[in-house]
């Protein structure tokens, strides 16, 4: 039996909080070896405007679940993101739109980390770019501490009111604001969310509170960074959702790790560090390039969801 589910069907089935709860499942599982996740494949061209194809796999050992999603990525494109994944077990398969699973996974991924890294007492989220993974940072954040705050910053001023005008009716007591540049908007935040293509640093480490914790998970080529080098320098920590993916496709791990600002052996995978967690201060870091375990866990919610009553079947 297959099920097909549209991005309408994904997004009601899944809350966000559901979705940072079986995200934080899945990085713990990860930790403990319970996936195989072969290397993400990518075809299509290095230069930051040039389309990419991805491929990215995850068989979950005690279930013997598996998924394949395949992602195209394209610059300048409405929607700039679009995918397609199939979930399959012994008894069915899902195949679902999976440009929203990809959002809501990374989003979740961005709510494990700021619940472990961010101060508990934090409320005010600073929020760089507004393209289509912007929404659900904000969710995803807002899923793990009480927000009171929300500044948001992109180079289209337009897209910023549009995205806050999208969130208003989910978010009613939020405080809003459009700042004009980025180290504006992060100055007095206690949590920064970076959702940016950029292939240069979108803030400057000085313009950041010395207690701050800063999500990055826009970049996901080596021509990408969005972090300066300085910040992931000096950080308390450094967490990323997989080391060796971020060694192959982050640009800013990439970068720090070359040249020896950061030491590899310093740099913690988000899943060991949620079994070991210790106290953090100061600034912290989680940069995500998006691991096949995280797609996994959502398909896995809608799994449960449509297993017994599908909307539709062939």
């Amino acid at each position: 039996m297959t099920t097909r589910l549209s991005a309408d069907e994904v997004r009601a089935a899944v809350p966000m909080p559901a979705a940072v709860a079986a995200v934080r499942e899945a990085f713990l599982d990860l930790a403990d070896g319970h996936f195989v996740q072969p290397q993400r494949l990518a075809f299509g061209g290095t230069a930051p405007d040039q389309g990419t194809v991805l491929v990215m796999s995850a068989h979950h050992q005690p279930t013997g679940a598996a998924t394949v999603k395949t992602t195209s990525v394209v610059p300048g494109r409405d929607p700039l993101i679009q995918s397609t994944l199939v979930w399959t077990t012994t008894e069915r398969q899902l195949v679902a739109e999976a440009a929203t699973i990809t959002t809501l996974r990374t989003g979740a991924a961005s709510g494990v980390a700021t619940d472990l890294l961010a101060p508990r007492d934090a409320t005010r989220l600073a929020l760089i770019g507004a393209g289509a993974q912007a929404a659900d940072q904000v969710r995803a954040v807002a899923a793990v501490r009480d927000l009171a705050t929300l500044t948001v910053f992109t180079r289209s001023p337009a897209r910023a009111h549009a995205l806050l005008a999208a969130l208003a009716t989910e978010f009613p007591g939020l405080r809003t604001r459009v700042a004009n540049t980025a180290d504006d908007a992060v100055a007095e935040a206690e949590i920064v969310c970076c959702a940016t293509s950029s292939a240069t640093p979108v803030l400057d480490t000085a313009a950041l509170p010395d207690r701050v914790h800063v999500n990055a998970i826009g970049s996901f080529r080596p021509s990408m960074r969005e972090l300066p080098a300085e910040l992931l320098a000096t950080a308390s920590a450094v967490v990323v959702d997989q080391l060796d993916a971020c060694l192959e496709e982050s640009g800013e791990i990439r970068h720090a790790v070359g040249t020896g600002l950061v030491d590899r052996a310093a740099i913690l995978e988000l899943g060991h560090a949620l079994r070991n967690p210790s106290t953090v201060d100061g600034r912290t870091v989680f940069k995500s390039v998006g691991v096949a375990a995280q797609d996994w866990a959502i398909a896995r919610l809608l799994d449960r969801d449509f297993a017994f009553s599908p909307p539709a079947h062939d």
